[in-house]
């Protein structure tokens, strides 16, 4: 079972109104929004601003929402299963509801049964649908007597698929085109990890600012004010918080710009990059900053970045995060990346680095997305393809003679990375790949992302030969 952030719900007295009712509504509207074609994050975030919840029912209205998002097939082929109608043929409002109890019941092992079936039971009867309450209670006290009182997988008691590709898609909430993908590309052991990872609560993975507070530092701080936290081995300035709080503003270090959030795996990119004092630095498809300003903080003040997306209100997130940091000097530029050589020709041969950070499937990330897999089509991929080798072609022209270039994406689709970089280096034979690296997702955190790290042809070689005259 998923681990769950809420806290144990008691049941109602007779009478009464069951408690915890209010973050079960409010899970129900996100839904209900999202459904309506509303993203995940917005809903949940809109709803919550306008809510007066506690912290505990913040965090289950959260888990709710986004347990309910992702394990959207699950509960449905539950519903079929239970259901004298199948799912889709259930009225809508009626078909959130039950993802709503049934998530309880499947996945949150700290709500006890009664406490599940009895609110969602009362938010039907206060919600419009006290006809169908009846149902509601039906079909959830079927669930609880076809699973028994023996904790088991979310999916025991469903007859699976005898493709594997299907069972996988079944068992893990996933799209069928996706499920067939993984299965591709992996070994089944892997390709469940990757399911499994897909559908846990992302870890809150932080890095330390450095030069301005060491992470030891930074964790003593955190123990000090009864925050848990514990470094990571992804990187030197990487820690991870083992609760999740509910307003990250009031952590310690947060106004002082001691660290910012950025993913366990994220954080090794730039090292790869290996930006210095004294280079010009480009990053490309900047927003929300995360990279940017970890590369700001390896160039220590000396040294031009430019920050470029196309996005301008974006920007001025990555504008704000390095105002927080302390970090000065960084250009910002609102623009097509495609359109750079144009737009700015004094730039051609000029950076020292370059990343591109590009758009992509964000399958690496579908944890963080709830939404994503239920958005996203394989059609899709395709266009993605297109524009990320128009971009790579647009920077290389920027690219000094003895500059580095590094591709990063947070998929694992091959068509989007090593694909992608065998077709760049077969048009551009004066480039040179140094290392590719493709990490997934795990169960234990953190996202998916690729990174190819390319070079002038040459120049690796020319910086190992010793200049004439000198004693080898």
């Amino acid at each position: 079972m998923l681990p769950s952030a809420s806290s144990e719900a008691p049941s109602a007295a007779a009478g009464t109104t069951p408690v915890g009712l209010a973050p079960r509504q409010l899970a129900w509207n996100a839904l209900q929004a999202v459904a309506a074609g509303a993203y995940a994050d917005a809903a949940l975030e809109r709803l919550l601003a306008r809510a007066s919840l506690s912290g505990p029912d913040r965090a289950l209205a959260t888990e709710l929402v986004y347990g309910a998002i992702r394990m959207r097939r699950l509960l449905d082929a539950w519903i079929d299963a239970l259901g004298r109608v199948s799912a889709e043929r259930q009225p809508p409002r009626l078909r959130w509801l039950l993802h709503v109890g049934l998530y309880q019941l499947l996945f949150c092992a700290r709500i006890p049964d009664s406490a599940a079936v009895s609110t969602t039971v009362e938010l039907a009867r206060a919600g419009g649908l006290a006809r169908l309450a009846p149902v509601v209670n039906g079909l959830l006290r079927s669930l609880l007597r076809r699973r028994g009182e023996a904790p088991a997988a979310p999916w025991s008691g469903l007859e699976l698929p005898a493709d594997p590709a299907a069972a996988l898609a079944l068992r893990h909430s996933l799209p069928d085109w996706l499920a067939a993908e993984l299965l591709a590309w992996l070994p089944v052991e892997r390709a469940e990890a990757f399911a499994e990872a897909c559908n846990m609560p992302p870890p809150l993975d932080l890095r330390c600012r450095r030069g301005r507070l060491e992470r030891d530092a930074l964790l003593a701080a955190f123990a000090a004010a009864g925050v848990a936290a514990e470094p990571l081995s992804e990187g030197p300035d990487a820690l991870t918080l083992l609760d999740r709080p509910g307003d990250l503003r009031a952590l310690p270090g947060y106004a002082e710009g001691w660290w910012c959030v950025q993913d366990r795996n994220a954080q090794r990119i730039v090292p790869l990059l290996d930006p210095r004092p004294g280079m010009r630095v480009l990053d490309l498809c900047a927003a929300p900053g995360g990279k940017t300003t970890q590369i700001a903080e390896a160039l220590g003040g000396e040294g031009e970045l430019w920050a470029v997306d196309r996005s301008e209100a974006r920007l001025k997130r990555v504008a704000l995060n390095a105002e927080r940091l302390g970090l000065t000097g960084i250009g910002l530029l609102a623009a097509d990346g495609s359109d750079l050589p144009a737009l700015r020709p004094d730039w051609r041969g000029a950076f020292d680095r370059i990343l591109v950070d590009a758009p992509c499937s964000g399958l690496g990330t579908l944890a963080r997305h709830a939404d994503a897999r239920w958005r996203l089509e394989p059609d899709a991929i395709e266009a993605l393809v297109a524009l990320q080798q128009q971009l790579l072609e647009a920077v290389l022209p920027l690219l000094a003679p003895a500059g580095r270039l590094v591709y990063a994406t947070c998929t694992v689709h091959p068509r989007e990375n090593q694909d992608q970089i065998a077709s760049l280096l077969a048009s551009h034979e004066e480039m040179t790949l140094l290392e590719q690296r493709q990490w997934w997702p795990q169960p234990q955190g953190g996202d998916g992302f690729y990174v190819a790290v390319l070079e002038p042809v040459g120049l690796r070689e020319a910086a190992m030969v010793p200049p004439a005259g000198a004693v080898a």
